[in-house]
C-alpha cells in the first residue's frame, strides 16, 4: 500500500515558484500553509541567549511541557497533566506517532475529504486503510456524526481537523460532543489535528478533549505561534497510552529540538504580538472574500478559521495542478492545487494561502483580476 503514496504536488509548485525567483521574478508564496512572519520577539531573544551560554543537546523541557497543560486548563477547562504531553518534532511525527501507537497495519482510519494530504499519506506508509468520507459544500466542508454512524463496519479510528486543511471549516462544540458519543458508542478511537487552534475568526475553535479524554490531540508551534522553522510540536496523551507514545518517539525521533523548546516557553506568552498576526490574517481573509467572486470564484469553502480559501475552478479547468502551475508562470502567483487534498474532486479546487502580509494579498489580487478576467473568454471559445 505504501507504493500507493502520491506526492504533495504543492511542493512542485514551490519548487518552480523558487526557480522563477531565482531568474529575476517577482513571486507571491500563496501556496503553503506557513505564516510569513517569524517567531516571536521574545523567542528569538532567548534562542539569542541559549546559543551562547548552553551546549543543548538530548532533553525535554519540563517546563514546557507543564506550561502546554496550563494552556489546556486556562483554554478549554480541561485539565492535563504535563506528563501526558510528549514533546515532538513538529506536528508530523506527532501524527505518524499518534497513528503508529494506536492502530495496526490494515486498520481502516476514517478521515475527511477534502483533507490534509499526510493524512492519507502517512496511513498509507504505516499500512493502513485510510476511508475518506466527502464533505463538500452540502456538508459545509464538515464531518458528522451522521456520518461517522453510517460506517459499517466501523472502523478502527477517526482524524478530526477544526479547523481543517484546506477548508478553514470549524466544526461547531455540539457536533464535536456528537462525533465523541458515536465514536465512543462503537469503540473509534479519535486523533484531532487541532494544529490550527488560535487562528478563528468568528467562535473559537473547541478541543476534543473537552468531549473525549481519550482522544489523542496533535498540535504544534507552526500556525498560531508563527514557529513553522523551529519543527516542535506535541502530542496529548491518554494516561494510560503516555508510556506507549513515549516509546515510540523515543525509538523513532528521539527528543525534540532543544533550541525550539526554550524558544517556545517564551513564545506562549506572547500573545499580544501573536493575537496581532491573527488582525492580519482576518484583514487578508476578508479581502480575498470581496475579491474573489470578482474573478468568477464564487463557490468556496467558508473559512472559519486556518489560513486557507478553497475555491472551486470547476468552470475553468478539471486539472488544478497544471491550473496552478500556469497561473503561476502567469502571474508570479503561487497556489496548492486541490488534488493534494482531495483525489476525487480536487482536480476542481485550488486552496490560497493568506498567511501572508497584506500588502501581498494586495498585490497578489491585482495581478489575479486581469488573469482571471482573461481565462472565461478563452474558455468560452
Amino acid at each position: 500500500m505504501s507504493d500507493d503514496i502520491e506526492p504533495f504536488h504543492a511542493i512542485a509548485i514551490s519548487r518552480i515558484a523558487h526557480e522563477l525567483k531565482g531568474q529575476g521574478r517577482s513571486v507571491l508564496h500563496m501556496e503553503f500553509g506557513q505564516p510569513s512572519t517569524g517567531a516571536p520577539q521574545a523567542a528569538i531573544e532567548v534562542a539569542h541567549g541559549v546559543l551562547d551560554t548552553e551546549p543543548m543537546g538530548y532533553w525535554e523541557s519540563t517546563a514546557l511541557t507543564a506550561r502546554i497543560a496550563r494552556h489546556y486548563a486556562d483554554s478549554y477547562g480541561v485539565t492535563v497533566e504535563p506528563e501526558q504531553i510528549v514533546l515532538t518534532c513538529g506536528a508530523s511525527p506527532a501524527l505518524v506517532m499518534a497513528l503508529a501507537s494506536s492502530f495496526k497495519p490494515g486498520d481502516v482510519i476514517a478521515t475527511a475529504r477534502p483533507g490534509y494530504v499526510a493524512y492519507r499519506n502517512t496511513l498509507k506508509a504505516l499500512n493502513m486503510v485510510p476511508l475518506e468520507l466527502p464533505c463538500g459544500h452540502a456538508e459545509r466542508f464538515r464531518l458528522s456524526a451522521a456520518q461517522i454512524a453510517a460506517i459499517d463496519p466501523a472502523p478502527a479510528g477517526l482524524i478530526v481537523a477544526s479547523p481543517a486543511n484546506p477548508t478553514g471549516a470549524i466544526i461547531p462544540g455540539d457536533e464535536l460532543a456528537a462525533i465523541a458519543a458515536v465514536c465512543r458508542e462503537r469503540e473509534i478511537r479519535i486523533v484531532s489535528d487541532e494544529i490550527y487552534h488560535g487562528l478563528s475568526y468568528g467562535e473559537p475553535a473547541r478541543s476534543m478533549l473537552e468531549f473525549e479524554p481519550q482522544a489523542l490531540v496533535i498540535n504544534s508551534f507552526s500556525k498560531y505561534f508563527s514557529m513553522a522553522g523551529w519543527r516542535l510540536g506535541w502530542l496529548v496523551s491518554p494516561p494510560d497510552h503516555v508510556a506507549r507514545a513515549r516509546a515510540f518517539m523515543g525509538a523513532l525521533f528521539l527528543t525534540a529540538p532543544s533550541l525550539a523548546q526554550h524558544a517556545a516557553l517564551a513564545a506562549m506568552d506572547c500573545r499580544e504580538e501573536l493575537d496581532g498576526h491573527v488582525e492580519v490574517y482576518r484583514r487578508n481573509r476578508q479581502l480575498l472574500l470581496d475579491a474573489l467572486p470578482g474573478l468568477g470564484l464564487t463557490a468556496i469553502a467558508p473559512p472559519d478559521g486556518a489560513f486557507y480559501i478553497y475555491a472551486d475552478i470547476g468552470h475553468l479547468t478539471n486539472d488544478s495542478l497544471a491550473f496552478c502551475e500556469r497561473l503561476l508562470r502567469d502571474t508570479g502567483v503561487a497556489t496548492a492545487p486541490g488534488v493534494d487534498f482531495d483525489p476525487v474532486e480536487g482536480r476542481r479546487f485550488i486552496r490560497f494561502s493568506f498567511a501572508v502580509s497584506t500588502a501581498e494579498v494586495e498585490e497578489a489580487l491585482g495581478r489575479l483580476k486581469p488573469w482571471f478576467a482573461a481565462q472565461a473568454p478563452a474558455r468560452a471559445r
